[in-house]
């Protein structure tokens, strides 16, 4: 039948009873603190009634749950909730997006200024927004993005730059109101941030060499990670019907993200009757939940292995550096004049103006441009805006293929693998990211310069000067340069998949995957130490040889697996220390010190290998662990460099070596000849007692996040609940303010009866000191307790804390 007046009208009333009857529930259920903010209608998002409505309603530890009968009002309760808690951080963050850093802050972000004006004033945003979805946002995306603005703004304007509660920007003159242009500049930025983000410096500071010949300068060569802060990495497991006791599926998210800036999670549950009802985290100002669960799907992302640009290393025309040649003809390089303000160290505002370069391929870069040679990034993330429209869909979806789709449809995920779990107890694993198209047959033909062959496989360094290097296409993708759906490398079970940004290959050890180009990861090499432990964690946990009970997971075990505080490394090599100092208790340091290391050697002998508050050992572990791999590895880079040196740093100080044929228990073990590991331990105490620490100083003692003690350990030192401090052991025994590490921690298991989740979000959801919302979550994760969040109407309302706020715009 279609849709008569009468029917529509009928569907009408339903709404509204279901409006006022959940409005009323909120309201009855318990005592709650209501506050109504009001404005005139202006708009008609979503084609209904004019105006923006929702419901904040804000349960323990400040976690929204905003309703609304549409994604404009949506948008609107989410921005305005988001501005409650976090103005000041999103304000700073669009002072960045539009280059104005050295105008507020001055001139120590030039470069930065420089990157972000050339985006903003090459138009590149405004094109994106005129194509129709795919490639362009959904009509549902840009009436969230438009809302959230709104919503952001509604709330600046009703308390004041003068009245924010934040002190960090309470009256300042960089603080006002923003536009969706903001947002969506963001949003590419995101996705950005493992390619031409990287190079932010490199681009803004490019200009040819100035005299003939020119001093050649080295190959660009940083890392495809977060340029705004630490390596981004993460572990997410999806347990299947077989590995749970009680056959229902599992998800557990753990990602390690900067607790400081912009790129930290906000926890949010967004819902709009009948069409949305998801609950997660997003990147602050991202109106999208980008880790989280519906009720019928739970799903998140760790960081991929795969490349995330290449860079085409350009031939130069005769006497014009400025000039390319492709195919025996040269190309000019297009120019782009940007002017940022600077202020000065007197006050006074001064313009700034370079040129920036750029290629067919894309930007030219600093680094490596030579009177006959210059480097080019090309990065398919440079005009991504499909993400948002993917996480919106992915937030509807209810199972495992209901995701594919969404995936299928946008291709838009910038840098991550996506690990999912569905109801029915199946899980997946797949590289759904955006790579860039360079097949194996392609690196034979196009890494053919010296400066490729040197770096490959480690850099992907095509050559620029013949057409047919450029990125390939598939039928299948959403737009050319890009794989299609058809190669991403994939994974779907029954009993698990994991990921600890190692690359496919070993998702679940029973089904290796291979076969995918190499630009999408390794096979056959080592996964590192991270990887290693998580796997082995799961299959303690399904064997039940980690003494938390009966084989298989519950939410419970899962939960006191994830935050068992194991130091993989020490795992594999303390014992072998202890041996070596038990037998050579007086050690020599580098510079011929002799160091007694009876007291460093007790404590570690007494260490349980954890990374508990109370551990006495972990702090001394890690200073040795760090010392040892820093020194012994400049070592065998120096043998390697003398002549004959190569079979003698190959090993270094493990005593089993990696085998690829043996990749989750190699290597393991302390070479107990070999000098390094002695060598550290020694200039280790030694340090220890210059500053006056004791070695048996406790984790909790050493490591704090303000006056708030935390467990967890290291990358390095191959821990799964990763802490990273922003720099070594002080000289009073405290390590530095956390970077970054362990962010939303989301466990949360799909029964029949709804989801039952449990999260920590580590640093909590305001950055703002004066809320009661900055440490709470900080301190509930130092005591490894977890938040029982709410996702039924009847869990929300029957929260104790509950408290709701109605905004209308």
């Amino acid at each position: 039948m279609r849709n008569c007046p009468s029917r529509r009208m009928a569907n009408a009333r339903r709404f509204r009873r279901w409006w006022i009857t959940a409005l009323v529930a909120a309201l009855s259920a318990v005592t709650v603190a209501v506050v109504v903010v009001t404005d005139r209608a202006s708009t008609t998002p979503d084609g209904g009634n004019a105006g923006y409505q929702a419901t904040i309603r804000r349960t323990a530890y400040g976690i929204p749950h905003v309703l609304a009968r549409d994604h404009a009002s949506l948008g609107f309760g989410y921005g305005y909730a988001f501005a409650q808690d976090n103005l000041c951080v999103l304000a700073e963050r669009v002072v960045t997006l539009r280059g104005e850093r050295s105008r507020y802050f001055g001139v120590a972000d030039l470069d930065s200024d420089i990157y972000h004006r050339a985006v903003q004033e090459s138009g590149l945003v405004r094109r994106l927004l005129d194509r129709a979805a795919p490639l362009g946002p959904t009509r549902q995306v840009r009436d969230l993005v438009d809302g959230y603005v709104a919503g952001y703004n509604r709330y600046l304007r009703d308390t004041g730059v003068a009245r924010l509660p934040d002190p960090t920007c309470r009256g300042k003159d960089w603080v006002g109101p923003i536009t969706a242009s903001d947002i969506w500049h963001g949003a590419l930025e995101v996705n950005r941030q493992a390619g031409s983000g990287t190079f932010q410096k490199d681009i803004a500071t490019a200009a040819p060499p100035r005299a003939r010949p020119s001093r050649p300068r080295p190959v660009p060569s940083p890392d495809p990670v977060l340029s705004s802060g630490p390596v981004p990495g993460s572990n997410g497991w999806a347990l299947g019907r077989e590995a749970t006791r009680g056959g229902s599926a599992m998800l557990l998210a753990n990602p390690h993200y900067p607790w400081t800036g912009s790129n930290r999670f906000y926890q949010v549950h967004l819902t709009i009757p009948g069409q949305l009802n998801v609950s997660g985290a997003s990147l602050y100002g991202t109106p999208v939940v980008q880790i989280g669960h519906t009720a019928g799907l739970a799903w998140t992302h760790t960081v991929s292995h795969a490349r995330r640009f290449t860079l085409y290393e350009l031939d130069l025309a005769d006497g014009d550096p400025t000039s390319y040649v492709v195919d025996g003809r040269a190309e000019p390089m297009r120019q782009q004049r940007v002017t940022v303000t600077v202020r000065g160290a007197d006050g006074k505002a001064r313009p700034v103006t370079r040129v920036l370069y750029s290629s067919r391929y894309g930007p030219v870069l600093a680094t490596g441009w030579t009177a006959t040679t210059a480097f080019a990034l090309a990065d398919p993330n440079a005009a991504n805006l499909r993400s948002m429209n993917e996480w919106l869909a992915m937030g509807a979806a209810q199972n495992l293929a209901q995701l594919r789709a969404a995936q299928n449809t946008y291709q838009g995920l910038p840098f991550v693998y996506t690990i999912a779990a569905d109801s029915g107890g199946t899980v997946s694993f797949a590289d759904a990211s955006v790579v860039p198209h360079v097949t194996d047959s392609q690196t034979r033909r196009c890494i053919t310069t010296a400066q490729g062959r040197a770096r490959y496989p480690g850099r992907f360094i095509l050559d620029g000067s013949t057409a047919a290097c450029a990125w390939g296409a598939d039928a299948d993708a959403v737009e050319p340069g890009v794989f299609g759906p058809g190669r991403h490398p994939r994974l779907t079970r029954t009993d698990y998949v994991s990921n600890s940004n190692n690359s496919p290959w070993l998702t679940n050890p029973e089904a290796p995957i291979s076969g995918y180009p190499r630009i999408y990861g390794d096979t056959g090499a080592d996964p590192g130490l991270r990887p290693r432990l998580s796997l082995d964690m799961i299959s303690q946990r399904l064997s039940g040889a980690d003494g938390l009970r009966e084989a298989g997971f519950t939410l419970e075990t899962l939960q006191a697996t994830t935050l068992s505080g194991r130091n993989h490394s020490a795992d594999l090599a303390r014992a072998d220390l202890v041996a070596i100092c038990r037998a050579h208790p007086v050690m020599t340091a580098g510079d011929g010190t002799r160091v007694n290391v009876r007291q460093a050697c007790d404590t570690l002998a007494r260490w349980n290998g954890r990374s508990g508050l109370d551990s006495r050992g972990a702090v001394l572990w890690r200073e040795f662990f760090t010392r040892l791999h820093r020194d012994a590895g400049a070592k065998a880079n120096a043998e390697r460099r003398a002549p004959g040196g190569e079979k003698a740093a190959k090993d270094g100080w493990w005593r089993v070596p990696f085998d690829r044929d043996d990749p989750l228990t190699t290597p393991r073990g302390l070479d107990r000849d070999h000098l390094a590991a002695r060598r550290a331990l020694a200039e280790t105490v030694r340090a220890f007692r210059d500053s006056g620490t004791s070695p048996a100083v406790t984790l909790g003692e050493a490591q704090r996040r303000g006056a708030v003690p935390l467990h967890g350990c290291t990358d390095l030192e191959g821990c799964f609940d990763l802490v990273e401090p922003s720099g070594p052991l002080r000289s009073d025994g405290r390590y530095p303010e956390i970077a970054n590490g362990s962010s939303f921690i989301m466990a949360v298991e799909l029964t029949p009866q709804g989801p039952r989740a449990r999260t920590i979000l580590t640093y909590s959801q305001s950055a703002n000191p004066a809320s009661p919302h900055h440490t709470d979550q900080t301190e509930l994760y130092s005591r490894k307790k977890w938040v029982n969040v709410g996702f039924t109407e009847h869990e929300i309302n029957s929260d104790p804390e509950l408290r709701t706020t109605t905004v209308r715009g």
